[in-house]
């Protein structure tokens, strides 16, 4: 009578630790990447009081089974759903990212010179530009070398706002290209009572190798209807009159029958020939090619078209994103763009087997496999990274909510075992009065 006394213990010790689990699953129902838990039993030492006979020849008896009986229950296992996917909750936010596609794939984190592992990709950057867990955890991956390639070698914290990537270099501009439409009927072309005329004006802006940006404003002047020259009437340097003499004097002929150019080289120099602003140009000539412009019946116009060597003003970092390789680019202010580093994944073969450390972060046991130090990209996995989205807890409510009401109800029954032992025990006590 004992054994059942001791039966109904253990199971209720077994179900109060399933409720715990349930308890546990159901307060992360809204904890980012958080992978439910499930509790098993498995029964416990049996008492043999007879063990099995086999069937006798010679006496002709037969064969009895043993006889056994159970000492209760144990909880068996506690396993984790790490490899079921949660759903995605988007956030809009470029350092949240979601593992998809790899349910075995975590990130690899660094916190207090130890290595653990997470799916939860809230991240956010510190006051040195790291990225970093909400906990503080680095993000590791691979940087990049000198000439801006991603290095996979053992991972390393990542900064995405570091001074390193803050601005971009500015070139020099060394091409230009002028495209539209010279009307010969304009009525700037037209002389005033000096003789004098308008023109049309064309601006061509361009950067020294410091990157400040000029203007030169250039005066097209008609000699005739299909004849026409060129010159410089002002320079300025960021809005404000430059220091810097400027020559771009051409003449430009139109074929009267097709309007395009006629007799005229198709790329000109604009030509650097001193002042102050002078020395922060590396070469004296910048060359404007004219070939898309044309003289026929319709409104002037210029168009500015972008080429090689249109150079660039001093870039400044705009903006992060992360792709879906993990690879984060840095956009800046010039048009510039630049990879500055890639986050590592780890995948496990047990991931299971990982322990939970706490502040949605696994470590790395015996029975999950090891980890190399180096990593994976997360494409080698067969999955990609989402970015502006969360993974959301995979916590099923109404299993969990039904495994509750089983787990009471077990709990419940345990408890009956209890109080019949216990009056059943009343009752022989009651033998002698």
């Amino acid at each position: 009578m004992m054994r059942s006394l001791f039966s109904g213990v253990s199971g209720l010790t077994s179900h109060q630790t399933r409720m715990d689990v349930i308890g546990n699953n159901i307060a992360n129902v809204n904890t980012v990447a958080y992978k439910s838990s499930s509790v098993s039993f498995s029964e416990v030492f049996y008492q043999t009081t007879q063990v099995a006979s086999g069937p006798n020849a010679d006496t002709g008896k037969g064969g009895q089974n043993a006889k056994q009986i159970g000492l209760g229950t144990s909880v068996g296992s506690i396993s984790t759903k790490v490899d079921s996917e949660g759903a995605s909750q988007r956030t809009d936010n470029p350092f949240d990212v979601k593992l998809s596609g790899s349910g075995n794939s975590f990130f690899i984190v660094r916190s207090n010179g130890n290595t653990f592992f997470t799916r939860a990709g809230d991240f956010t950057v510190d006051a040195n530009g790291a990225l970093v867990t909400q906990s503080g955890a680095n993000v590791m991956g691979w940087v990049t070398n000198e000439e801006g390639a991603i290095v996979r070698d053992v991972v390393q914290p990542l900064y995405v706002k570091s001074a390193e990537f803050t601005y971009t270099m500015p070139e020099q501009t060394t091409n230009l290209k002028v495209s539209g439409n010279v009307n010969s009927s304009s009525d700037n072309f037209k002389q005033d009572a000096d003789g004098n005329q308008k023109g049309e004006t064309i601006t061509l802006s361009f950067y020294d190798n410091l990157g400040y940006r000029y203007q030169a404003s250039i005066a097209l002047k008609q000699d005739d209807a299909y004849n026409y020259t060129t010159e410089v009437t002002a320079v300025t340097k960021e809005g404000k009159p430059a220091d810097l003499q400027v020559t771009f004097d051409h003449d430009i002929a139109f074929n009267p029958t097709t309007g395009l150019l006629d007799g005229t080289d198709s790329v000109l120099e604009l030509s650097i020939t001193g002042g102050a602003d002078a020395d922060s140009f590396l070469t004296d000539t910048i060359n404007v090619d004219i070939s898309g412009l044309k003289s026929i019946g319709d409104e002037t116009s210029f168009e500015y078209v972008d080429v090689p060597g249109a150079g660039k003003a001093v870039g400044k970092m705009s903006s992060v994103g992360i792709q879906d390789d993990g690879r984060i680019v840095a956009s800046y202010s010039n048009g510039d763009t630049m990879v500055i580093g890639q986050i590592a994944t780890q995948s496990f073969s047990n991931a299971a087997g990982l322990e939970k450390v706490g502040t949605n972060m696994y470590a790395a046991t015996l029975n999950s496999g090891e980890f190399d130090g180096v990593g994976e990209e997360i494409g080698d996995a067969g999955g990609k990274m989402v970015s502006g989205t969360i993974e959301m807890s995979n916590v099923d409510l109404a299993s969990e909510f039904t495994d509750m009401i089983t787990t009471q109800r077990g709990f419940q029954a345990n408890s009956r075992i209890i109080t019949v032992s216990d009056t059943m025990l009343e009752e022989l006590i009651n033998l002698k009065r």
